[in-house]
């Protein structure tokens, strides 16, 4: 079962209620604070029947971790990620040629929250995360995405092997990202329905992933960096998939 989180500032609360207002169990504000941002704010939650409470400024800082809070923050309880099955039930409705963003072990939320913002910015149709290893979805996950988090559609599985082997019987080329690779993601063909893997900080592929994967690729660097940040990565990659497929 999901535990709740704390979610703070105007624009992670706003993103949370235009997606998903059920999530939401009470909204804390500044006592001290009385604007018109606050308040606009507090009457779209009264419409939805959202709890207020005003509380003083020391309670706020203890809620939010000492974050920045802006003088509101959230607790909402987030629904639990879809599996396997449902995954590969949504996939096979794909009237597109679909893109699918498997993270493999991502194991700093920072990283995690980094990348689901670049996959609602390149138009993912599904991200795909694994139970054990990875950052589960947290309030830093949820701050650093940005808002991507309500707008993506994530599946949480347990076995990634086995997942990627369901996804091949459904025609999707598997493509993993590694940096030992020949080839360079800029001599592949990205305009069929694939889905792209990304591997865990400094590890990269775990060693089935990668033995699972249709094609290898990496990201031609120059100069002395050996690697890039992981989200960075995915920017890149998912990108190329989008300059390919508007070609």
């Amino acid at each position: 079962m999901s535990k709740p989180i704390i979610i703070t500032g105007f624009h992670a609360i706003q993103a949370q209620l235009e997606s998903s207002p059920e999530c939401f169990i009470k909204v804390f504000t500044l006592n001290s604070r009385c604007d018109k941002r606050l308040n606009t704010l507090t009457s779209e939650l009264n419409n939805f029947g959202i709890s207020v409470q005003q509380c003083a400024k020391i309670q706020l800082d203890k809620l939010s971790n000492h974050q920045t809070h802006q003088g509101v923050a959230a607790e909402i309880l987030l629904p639990a990620l879809p599996n396997q099955d449902e995954l590969i039930s949504y996939v096979s409705k794909l009237d597109n040629a679909g893109l699918i963003l498997i993270l493999d072990s991502i194991q700093d939320p920072r990283n995690l929250g980094a990348c689901l913002r670049s996959a609602n910015a390149a138009g993912v149709d599904y991200v795909v995360i694994n139970k054990d290893g990875s950052a589960p979805i947290n309030a830093l996950v949820h701050k650093t995405s940005a808002g991507a988090l309500n707008q993506l559609k994530i599946f949480q599985v347990t076995n990634l092997s086995r997942t990627i082997k369901a996804l091949q019987q459904q025609n999707i080329w598997i493509i993993g990202l590694d940096a030992s690779a020949n080839t360079s993601i800029y001599q592949i063909d990205l305009t069929t329905p694939n889905a792209i893997i990304m591997g865990a900080e400094g590890s990269g592929l775990r060693r089935l992933t990668k033995q699972s994967c249709d094609q290898l690729a990496r990201i031609p660097m120059q100069g002395m960096a050996e690697s890039l940040n992981v989200s960075v990565a995915t920017g890149v990659i998912l990108f190329e998939v989008n300059r390919q497929r508007l070609l």
